[in-house]
C-alpha cells in the first residue's frame, strides 16, 4: 500500500470514528455534537451572551444562533434580556437542559486531550504540525470548527 493510501485510510478511520460518535450522541441523548458543546458551555458560565459561546467554542456567530434556536424551541436554555442593556441577551439552562446535559456523555475530547497530553512534547509538535499541513493540503483550513475535537472512543456511550 502506498504511504498516501495509508494516510488516507487513517483519515477515514477518523472520520468513522467521529460519525459513529455522533450518530450514538444522538441515539442516546437527542443531541448533536455541536448542541452539546454549546449546552455544556451555558452550563459552565451561567448568563453568557451567543458571541461569548461562539468565541469559545470558536465557530461562527450565525452557526451557534441557529444551534440556540434549536435548543431554545426544545426548551433546554432559555434566553433572558438584560434590563440595564436590552442589547444583551443571556443564556441560561432549563431544568430539562440541565438534567439532559447530565445524562448526555462526555465530549469525547477528554479522552483524546488526555492521551494527547501523555505524548512527548516533541510528538505533541509533530502531529499538530502534521494535522495542519493535512487541513492545508484538504484546503480545509478556512472551515468552521471547534477546537474540540469529538474523537475518542466512543464506546463509553454504551452505558
Amino acid at each position: 500500500m502506498e504511504k498516501y493510501e495509508e494516510l488516507l485510510l487513517a483519515l477515514r478511520k477518523v472520520i468513522r470514528a467521529i460519525d459513529l460518535y455522533s450518530k450514538q450522541l444522538n441515539k442516546y441523548s437527542g443531541l448533536t455534537a455541536p448542541q452539546l458543546l454549546i449546552l455544556r458551555e451555558i452550563k459552565a458560565a451561567d448568563g453568557i451572551t451567543a458571541s461569548k459561546v461562539a468565541q469559545n467554542i470558536n465557530l461562527s456567530p450565525a452557526t451557534v444562533s441557529n444551534v440556540i434556536e434549536r435548543l431554545e424551541h426544545r426548551q433546554l436554555i432559555h434566553r433572558h434580556r438584560s434590563e440595564q442593556d436590552k442589547r444583551r441577551v443571556s443564556l441560561y439552562l432549563t431544568d430539562s437542559g440541565m438534567e439532559l446535559l447530565n445524562k448526555a456523555p462526555q465530549p469525547l475530547q477528554e479522552d483524546f486531550i488526555e492521551k494527547f497530553q501523555a505524548l512527548e512534547e516533541w510528538e505533541q509538535s509533530l502531529l499538530l504540525s502534521s494535522m495542519q499541513r493535512i487541513a492545508n493540503m484538504m484546503d480545509a483550513e478556512r472551515l468552521d470548527a471547534a477546537p474540540v475535537l469529538e474523537v475518542g472512543s466512543y464506546h463509553k456511550l454504551d452505558h
